[in-house]
């Protein structure tokens, strides 16, 4: 593609809003983090004319890693919009974070985007969760680029990445990745490195310096040719492999020399339709120099290798009642359909909602319908509101430029949508639709919570709603069992950043407390208690007495309630009283305060007094009765068991079923699945999962996945029960 580059537009290069769908490119930058993606944004911004040297922009602040978190913590953890133009291209950029913790802003940024930048550090390689997001990448057909950055790094070897990309991302097929450049290199340094000084284009043959801080073109000298015809060899028969013209090959291979025209035009088509993925090179702009190495090249192959918004299927779409909706691609003039990929709170704006147009045109002061649907169990209550859409702008870090309309296919953020929650749908008042919700990670990290002081107690509630708002990765829990406030988060950092936006976007101090599993308690056998509850002190008395016997049911009956009184001992009307008595001493529990299920309580006998007896004096008995059955019974604490699955690479097999061994774990089987991965099911006490996000990870270097359901409560080992019951009676 390097026949095509023509001179960067400069500041007039800057964002505007689309006027037809053939004009945007939507791309989002995939990588580890420390890959190098954001200083590839910036990179990219800086040659495209939009901030005035490396990251800046007019106000002086970064094109991307804006957030105050961001720069507290020196790490990317959201989803960020840079828009650029390049040739009459405007190109919506969609960095994400690279650590696993943040991996809902990755989904959303997959869901926006038509085609994915695979950023690769030359120093680290490639890691398994990359290999993942590739994987799910090739399952829907994104098509997809490789960028190898970190060229600087005292052992970086471009041509050695180059052959761990093809094994890590080919294996399908090895010869549909390869790189259209070669790196050329400039005099050693001291320490026998020699820097990359610019890109040698393997089709058109050119040589590209950018050594001087511009890209200068040449053409090469006759002893430099010899070193690339192996590898421009093997990229023209990788481009002709994918030619839709079948004659292309026998032609070649017949010795015919093929039009650089037509190869270029059946690589654009093959990077376009996902079947070849192109390797380059990337580095920043060194200080003062006005491009980094590689950034037209890469600005050439969005812009002509990369789809469409035409190209992309829409996400399945229905009537708010289920009905299938039939909608044209990136039709500007159709039904509006639009999806709000992200959520963020500005100070002085208030809610801002970032939104992809997959149909239809979206303008300011319309009023639109506001759809959710389907994360009630994250707290997030199915909603169907009307909405007036307040301004529209395109982002550029912390700016916002204002844009007259936003047409199918493009990005932009929309203020003032009060109800709208990520994931949520906008569609015409009149016409209201609902898109399918893209794929998101159960959160499964659980972090208590406590407001610090009366007044964090009284923001905490609309400050957690604001938050949950903004990430369906997280979910609320209001805990009924423990009484607790629980955020379930992804993992430590994004915990991290829960606590701090809570802190200083919505002003509410919080503590963390250690996080209580709903235990259950029952009785190991037999047992029969009598609860007498009589007292005079002068007017109306109590008088109550009842006998019962308590005897252990299966795990899941509950609470069951049996009358053997015969000859009226305890009268009707009372006996109710017991039940309820009984049931709310089996709420508070007999043992360790925990909740009493799975037992029958047979009442056999009582007294009562024909002026002092009562409801409330039999509802004490009651409890009393079951207290005192349970003082000479055997009571046994049970806890939650959930059912785990474990997705893991077979290399790291072994650990992990060993690890759940060591957590009082039941392996129950094994499975072998696709891409070299076995699933471990096995059932493992909620007592020993509570940090299993955070461990696996770490025993797995990140490339493994659990999911949790609850199974049964089943009965503690008695050694750990009486721990739990020492630490009841010490904080009593």
């Amino acid at each position: 593609m390097g026949d095509k580059v023509k001179e960067h537009p400069g500041a007039a290069g800057r964002a505007r809003a689309a006027d037809h769908p053939a004009s945007v490119r939507n791309v989002v930058l995939v990588g580890h983090s420390g890959s190098g993606k954001t200083t590839l944004v910036e990179a990219l911004a800086l040659t495209a004319g939009a901030v005035n040297r490396a990251g800046r922009v007019e106000d002086g602040g970064t094109v991307s890693d804006y957030d105050d978190i961001e720069h507290r913590q020196q790490r990317s953890v959201q989803l960020s919009l840079v828009p650029v133009e390049w040739n009459g291209i405007k190109i919506n950029i969609l960095d994400t974070p690279g650590y696993a913790d943040f991996v809902g802003e990755l989904r959303a940024g997959l869901r926006a985007a038509d085609a994915a930048l695979f950023v690769v550090s030359a120093s680290d390689g490639v890691d398994g969760s990359t290999r993942m997001v590739w994987e799910e990448c090739a399952a829907v057909g994104m098509p997809r680029a490789i960028v190898v950055t970190h060229l600087e790094a005292a052992r970086a070897d471009f041509q050695e990445m180059t052959r761990v990309c093809a094994e890590a991302f080919g294996a399908d097929d090895p010869d549909a990745v390869l790189p259209l450049y070669l790196p050329l290199y400039g005099p050693q340094g001291p320490d026998g490195h020699a820097p990359v000084t610019g890109l040698v284009g393997l089709l058109t043959q050119k040589l590209f310096d950018y050594s001087t801080g511009e890209r200068k073109e040449s053409e090469p000298g006759p002893e430099q040719l010899p070193d690339i015809e192996d590898a421009r060899n093997r990229l023209i028969e990788g481009i002709i492999s994918e030619s839709e013209d079948e004659t292309l090959m026998d032609r070649y291979l017949g010795g015919e020399e093929i039009d650089l025209k037509t190869l270029i035009e059946d690589l654009e088509r093959a990077v376009a339709r996902g079947s070849f993925f192109p390797v380059l090179a990337a580095a920043p702009a060194a200080d003062g120099a006005r491009q980094g190495l590689g950034t037209v090249e890469l600005l050439e192959l969005v812009t002509g290798g990369f789809p469409t918004p035409f190209e992309h299927p829409t996400p399945g779409v229905t009537t708010l009642d289920g009905e299938p909706r039939e909608i044209k691609p990136c039709d500007t003039g159709g039904p509006l359909v639009a999806e709000v990929v992200k959520t963020a709170s500005d100070p002085y704006v208030g809610r801002v909602s970032l939104v992809r147009v997959f149909s239809g045109t979206l303008r300011p002061d319309e009023t639109v319908h506001v759809s959710g649907h389907g994360l009630a169990d994250r707290g997030h209550e199915d909603h169907d509101v009307d909405e007036k859409i307040g301004a529209l702008s395109t982002p550029f870090g912390k700016q916002q430029r204002p844009v007259t309309h936003v047409i199918a296919g493009d990005l932009a953020c929309v203020a003032k949508l009060g109800r709208a929650e990520t994931g949520d749908t906008l569609s015409g008042r009149d016409d209201p639709l609902l898109m399918e919700p893209w794929e998101m990670p159960d959160p499964l990290l659980p972090l208590a919570i406590e407001a610090h002081s009366k007044a964090d107690e009284d923001k905490l509630s609309q400050g957690l709603s604001r938050l949950v708002a903004e990430d369906p990765t997280m979910r609320l829990e209001q805990n009924q069992d423990t009484h607790q406030v629980v955020l379930w988060c992804l993992g430590e950092a994004h915990a991290d950043v829960a606590l701090e936006r809570l802190r200083s976007r919505y002003g509410v101090q919080v503590d963390v407390v250690p996080h209580k599993v709903s235990l259950r308690e029952t009785f190991a056998g037999k047992s029969a208690g009598r609860g007498r509850h009589v007292k005079q002190s002068g007017g109306h008395g109590q008088f109550a007495i009842c006998e019962i016997e308590v005897e252990p049911l299966p795990g899941g009956s509950g609470i069951e309630f049996v009358d053997k009184v015969v000859g009226g001992a305890v009268p009707r009307q009372f006996i109710p009283s017991v039940e309820k008595g009984i049931r709310a001493q089996a709420v508070k529990g007999v043992a360790a305060g925990y909740q009493l299920v799975d037992v029958r309580v047979t009442l056999l006998d009582g007294k009562a007094h024909s002026v002092d007896s009562s409801d409330a004096a039999f509802q004490t008995a009651g409890a009393l009765a079951l207290r005192e059955a349970a003082a000479d019974a055997r009571i046994h604490l049970l806890e939650p068991v959930a059912e785990v699955s474990v997705l893991v690479g077979d290399d790291y097999v072994g650990a992990v079923m060993s690890d759940l061994s060591g957590r009082r774990g039941r392996v129950l089987g094994t499975e072998q699945t696709s891409g070299g991965r076995t699933l471990i099911k096995a059932e493992v006490p909620e007592f020993e999962i509570g940090r299993y996000a955070v461990d696996l990870r770490s025993l797995s270097h990140g490339t493994a996945r659990f999911s949790r359901s609850y199974a049964r409560h089943e009965p503690m080992p008695p050694q750990i029960a009486e721990k739990i019951r020492e630490q009841a009676k010490d904080t009593s």
